[in-house]
């Protein structure tokens, strides 16, 4: 019998069971055919300290180390990869309180003119902004290679990750949470909640109070680049506002229109009209001729109601939360794993990440 079982094997739960790893036998459920179908599969791949509230900007950076250089054996590539990113817009209070969040920042932003904005991102449409920031230290992740190392890591410690386990019921009996699913029964002193867009509803299962996560649709895109033109070494764009952003990928570019559109626990699907959306936004705001969607899709990002990760014990013992990383989840990883293991085996979370101030 496993010491912890963790019901969920996003990049939530896959954190969590490596870092209990280290202090017992684990065992992960998901209730898909593949870990990280939902949320971690469809991520953005971005790590920026400059986005989300402040307790979520500080988990960002206390994971930058792990990211930085991971344990020898932990993958066979580097995590982390030089992007940055850049913000336009028309000035204004919205820009400078986004510029003076950024000075804060390991590596802070700095403010740059349309003329260096432009010699960054060639197809920006000039005339279409007047204000830019630059924000180096953002950078992409290889969400693949951190995903898979966590479960990795899970395995090499004895423990195991089972797919297509969807949870039936859950509950205390004789002292152990039991939790019923498709491949069987299973039971362990303490269950962690890493379930995502289900993990309110698995808690009300459980006869545990919700916490009132909401989860909000984003929707991306693929498009092709013109014939010649090379966009591996552009930031990533964004306007002030939050109506787009576009980044390389793929050989292409990956449009969203930053949407956030409330929407049930479910197998997201991109919306024709947020499509339509970030296109036309990007085409506005470059001098791109977008004609074809080469691929779309959407995924979930669930948001506790401050907008901050919540972590840790539940009123009925034994029973943990690791839900609400929005959309952070991939570069908060590291820390709110090793943080939700630590809280496990007997260390105080802080204040602003803990279960109990819902209560």
């Amino acid at each position: 019998m496993p010491d912890f079982l963790v019901i969920g094997a996003g990049i939530a739960g896959a954190a969590a069971g490596y870092f209990l790893a280290g202090h017992g036998r684990v065992t992960v459920l998901d209730m898909e055919s593949a870990a990280g179908y939902h949320a971690t599969g469809r991520s953005a791949a971005l790590f920026s300290e400059y986005f989300g509230t402040p307790p979520v900007r500080e988990l960002t950076a206390a994971s930058r180390a792990f990211l930085t250089a991971p344990p020898a054996g932990f993958c066979d590539t580097p995590l982390l990869h030089p992007r940055g990113a850049l913000a336009v817009g028309a000035g204004g209070a919205a820009f400078e309180a986004e510029f003076a969040e950024g000075r804060d920042a390991p590596e802070p932003v700095r403010r740059i003119d349309p003329a260096e904005a432009l010699a960054r991102c060639p197809v920006l449409r000039p005339g279409t902004f007047t204000a830019a920031m630059h924000k180096p230290g953002a950078m992409d992740i290889d969400v693949a290679a951190l995903h898979q190392g966590f479960l990795a890591g899970v395995r090499r410690a004895g423990g195991r990750v089972l797919t297509g386990a969807r949870v039936r019921a859950v509950g205390p009996s004789g002292g152990q949470w039991r939790v019923e699913t498709d491949l069987g029964e299973y039971g362990a002193p303490v269950v962690v909640n890493a379930a995502g867009a289900w993990a309110d509803e698995l808690a009300v299962a459980a006869g545990v109070k919700p916490v009132g996560l909401v989860a909000r649709r984003r929707t991306a895109c693929l498009v092709s680049l013109p014939p010649g033109l090379d966009a591996r070494d552009w930031p990533l764009v964004h306007d002030v506002p939050e109506t787009y952003y576009f980044r390389p990928e793929s050989g292409g570019l990956l449009l969203s229109p930053a949407d956030e559109t409330t929407a049930p626990p479910g197998d997201a699907r991109p919306a024709d009209l947020d499509v339509a959306l970030a296109a036309e936004r990007v085409a506005q705001a470059t001098t791109l001729v977008i004609r074809s969607i080469r691929r779309a899709w959407a995924g979930l990002r669930t948001f506790a109601p401050d907008d901050t990760p919540v972590l840790g014990a539940a009123e009925r013992p034994g029973f943990h939360w690791l839900a609400g990383l929005g959309g952070f989840g991939i570069q908060t990883a590291v820390e709110v794993g090793r943080l939700l293991a630590a809280e496990v085996t007997g260390s105080p979370l802080p204040a602003a990440l803990a279960a109990g101030r819902f209560r």
